[in-house]
């Protein structure tokens, strides 16, 4: 029989989760001792888990998903676990992110500029990949960790910083075609007056 690993055991891979990040991934659901019996029976088997408690999970396309994570580690803060299923990124962020993202994107005139993002709070479930790397049952839907989670309190970006890494992922795939501001536009027809001049 399978088993998890010791918890002071180091991962044989990167991309697998650790028994601090099993821990944390089980807090989500109702009985987290029952999931972990079933890790630990098949560890090799992806999961499904409730998100807006512990995690809430945005799922952007892949391609965009990776400058999004890319823009993250190099000028930003980095970011929390992160997953890949069937051709699709799943960026796990602090509860109430998939509240307040929606609303931040739509409060920009963002254009085709971001690709449709998937907001996945209080009362959804994702399917998260196996704890360890390997041959599974789900390997043809490319279903793996690129960040694994290692603790039991991961660090989670919120809202802010994943529109953030929209923007400028969005900026990068874009070039300099693609004008996003943070902030809302001027009135187009207002008119305007030199007060430079004082008399």
């Amino acid at each position: 029989m399978s088993r998890l690993p010791h918890p002071h055991t180091v991962p044989a891979n990167a991309c697998d989760v650790t028994p601090e990040g099993a821990a944390w991934l089980a807090s989500a659901e109702t009985y987290p001792q029952g999931l972990l019996t079933g890790w630990r029976a098949r560890p090799t088997a992806p999961a499904v888990l409730s998100c807006g408690t512990v995690f809430d999970v945005v799922s952007v396309p892949a391609v965009f998903g990776r400058q999004m994570v890319d823009r993250l580690w190099h000028d930003g803060p980095g970011s929390g676990p992160v997953a890949t299923h069937r051709g699709r990124m799943l960026l796990f962020a602090s509860p109430g992110t998939a509240r307040r993202l929606p609303s931040l994107l739509a409060w920009e005139e963002w254009g085709s500029a971001v690709p449709s993002l998937l907001c996945h709070g209080a009362g959804d479930a994702v399917t998260v990949p196996p704890l360890s790397a390997g041959p599974g049952p789900d390997d043809r839907l490319g279903s793996r960790w690129l960040v694994a989670p290692d603790s039991r309190h991961p660090w989670l970006p919120g809202a802010d910083v994943v529109l953030w890494a929209c923007v400028r992922a969005a900026r990068e795939a874009g070039g300099s075609a693609v004008r996003i501001s943070i902030f809302p536009r001027g009135d187009q027809g207002a008119k305007v007056y030199d007060v430079s001049r004082r008399r």
